[in-house]
């Protein structure tokens, strides 16, 4: 949850109410968010001197208007009754002529989607000033993921003029002075600059390695921003701006939307026609016009019975209107059905997606302590999985047998899933990470071993023979099914000593199969049960491993032979790139054709 900062003074003043710590503390709770610290209550010597009182508030991830302090006092100003949820307004300037941003084709290889929209004659005070700048860190970090999905540029609209470019232009051609600099860079040298800059120099690789650079324009060639990087000196917002033009640059417009609404509907009240936005005109390189930003509430319904069976209260239309008044949502009876509830959503309230979003709106208004307690109306009894329950009977032989559990994480590199344990990747197998943020988390495993491996690699020094086990998940590809993948149970078990030990693996798996119920058979034989088969893998040794296989019945009744899985003492490279310094015997097989 993103942690909120505020003045104590400014927002109980806005809040028209000193609230005690235990009352606010308990408005908190009961509005759904989480006073986290009250620095008015430190001990004296932690205290910095002449440092104001600041609350920090921890905030719902998906609740975009409640990030700064102009949203979170206008919020609980309607929660606690004290204003009606604000009207926004799409206003055009004297002229009747909106500005304009054209956006050029080459965009659409780096950065394809903009929206923008003016402030006008705005007053900033300092603490409102500082409120602006720090919303736009907050969205940076929330929705717009680090800049990767949209990024936001604020500019003094008198510094500038229209109609804006929005363009992708190759490095050099980029020219402009950095927002807080004096000399004149290009894009290349932009990147050199802020290298090692600890703030923005983790954008950098955003657009780095594009041939071209997304840059926006005034109408008389005037940068005005490098999105996702840093605005121009030129068009800094300062205290004394009375009119802001705000632009988004996106790969996903409707994120960038939701960042515009959030921005203008905080600080229009800053405005001197309080909640009015001008709107400002992106015209397409197919000739399309849009107008943004949509300020006007959207409809959305929800039944009244839906929401009485979840709350277990026999609320009438009327009085749940009444509740989703508080939480800013304007709502009304439908005059044709008067079991729906019609639903006007603000622009600030971007987590209204389903009649389930209504109803827990519906449950926070009348408060949760409210809410009657009763027992469910069936009676129901708990049972774990067969799948999970093998699987703890398994994980106790292991244990019994003298293996200690790890539990490592499901994901791994690619190439400990892969090269180390010298095997191939198909590209059909592995489900891997679109976008992964680090190199040790590539891939979802397609086997234990990586895991199991890397625990016995920093358990070294502990006594020997090192014995671990893991029962868990790896996840594989599977065109087949709905979501395109699918789990699958393993059980899997590693022995380190200065021997191999592959007689105490082989014996494991014997142990394992009696507790199974699974009795050894030879291939010819026509019984159900399992065997194994020298097998040669590159995984291990040569000549010392083998495969398991499983003759066994579906749940159709049909009989199905399988291989399960193999055993075998790793082979030296396998050894060696798991930096382990001792003769190591591994089993895996697949658990799931038991249960």
């Amino acid at each position: 949850m993103p942690t909120v900062t505020v003045d104590k003074q400014l927002l109980f003043e806005a809040l028209e109410k000193e609230y005690t710590n235990e009352e606010f503390n308990e408005l908190c709770f009961r509005f759904g968010i989480e006073l986290e610290e009250d620095t008015s209550e430190k001990d004296e010597s932690e205290k910095v001197p002449g440092e104001r009182a600041q609350l920090k508030i921890d905030i719902p991830a998906n609740r975009y208007d409640l990030l700064c302090q102009e949203g979170l006092a206008q919020a609980l100003r309607v929660y606690e009754g004290r204003c009606k949820p604000p009207q926004y307004k799409l206003v055009k300037p004297a002229s009747s002529k909106l500005q304009q941003v054209i956006v050029k084709p080459e965009t659409a290889q780096i950065r394809p989607a903009i929206v923008a929209a003016i402030l006008r004659d705005i007053t900033f005070t300092q603490e409102a000033y500082d409120s602006f700048i720090d919303l736009q860190d907050k969205l940076h970090n929330n929705i717009c993921r680090k800049r990767t999905l949209a990024s936001m540029g604020t500019h003094d609209l008198d510094t500038i003029q229209g109609p804006f470019t929005y363009e992708a232009l190759p490095h050099k051609d980029i020219k402009f002075v950095p927002l807080n600099q004096t000399v004149e860079v290009d894009g290349d040298s932009l990147m050199e600059l802020y290298e090692n800059d600890k703030h923005l120099g983790r954008f950098l690789h955003i657009i780095r390695d594009s041939p071209v650079y997304p840059v926006v324009y005034d109408g008389n060639r005037t940068v005005c921003s490098l999105p996702p990087i840093i605005n121009s000196e030129h068009s800094k917002i300062k205290l004394s701006t009375k009119n802001v033009f705000i632009e988004i640059t996106a790969t996903d417009e409707h994120k960038a939307n939701i960042v515009l609404n959030t921005l203008v509907a905080m600080f229009s009240q800053y405005c001197a026609d309080p909640f009015t936005v001008e709107p400002v005109e992106i015209v397409y390189p197919d000739g399309t016009v849009k107008q943004t930003p949509k300020v006007q509430p959207w409809r959305a319904t929800a039944n009244v019975d839906y929401i009485n069976s979840c709350t277990a209260l026999e609320l009438k239309g009327d009085e749940i209107c009444g509740l989703l008044e508080k939480m800013s949502l304007g709502a009304n009876v439908n005059p044709e059905n008067a079991n729906e509830i019609l639903v006007d959503v603000p622009p600030t309230r971007w987590d209204i997606l389903h009649a389930a979003d209504i109803m827990e709106d519906v449950c926070i208004s009348y408060g949760y302590d409210n809410l009657p307690k009763k027992m469910p109306a069936v009676s129901t009894f708990a049972s774990a999985l067969p799948c999970n329950k093998l699987s703890d009977h398994a994980r106790r032989e292991l244990a019994m047998c003298g293996f200690t559990e790890v539990a490592p994480l499901i994901l791994c590199s690619h190439d400990e899933n892969f090269k180390f344990l010298n095997r191939v990747d198909d590209n059909t197998t592995a489900i891997k990470l679109a976008n992964p943020k680090t190199i040790e988390y590539q891939v979802v495993r397609t086997s234990l071993l990586p895991g199991v491996l890397k625990t016995i690699n920093n358990n070294k020094k502990l006594p020997l023979p090192l014995k671990v086990f893991e029962v868990s998940d790896v996840g594989f590809k599977d065109e087949t099914r709905e979501r395109r993948t699918r789990n699958e149970r393993h059980v899997c078990a590693a022995y380190m000593s200065k021997t191999s030990g592959f007689e105490v693996i082989h014996g494991l798996l014997n142990r394992l199969m009696e507790m199974l119920n699974t009795k050894l058979i030879s291939k010819t034989s026509k019984d159900l049960g399992y065997w194994i088969i020298e097998s040669e893998h590159k995984t291990y040794f040569p000549g010392r491993s083998a495969d398991i296989y499983l003759r066994y019945l579906t749940e159709e009744g049909e009989r199905k032979e399988l291989m399960i899985g193999s055993f075998g003492v790793l082979h030296p490279t396998v050894i060696e790139n798991f930096e382990l310094n001792l003769p190591t015997t591994v089993l895996e097989f697949n658990l799931e054709p038991f249960v």
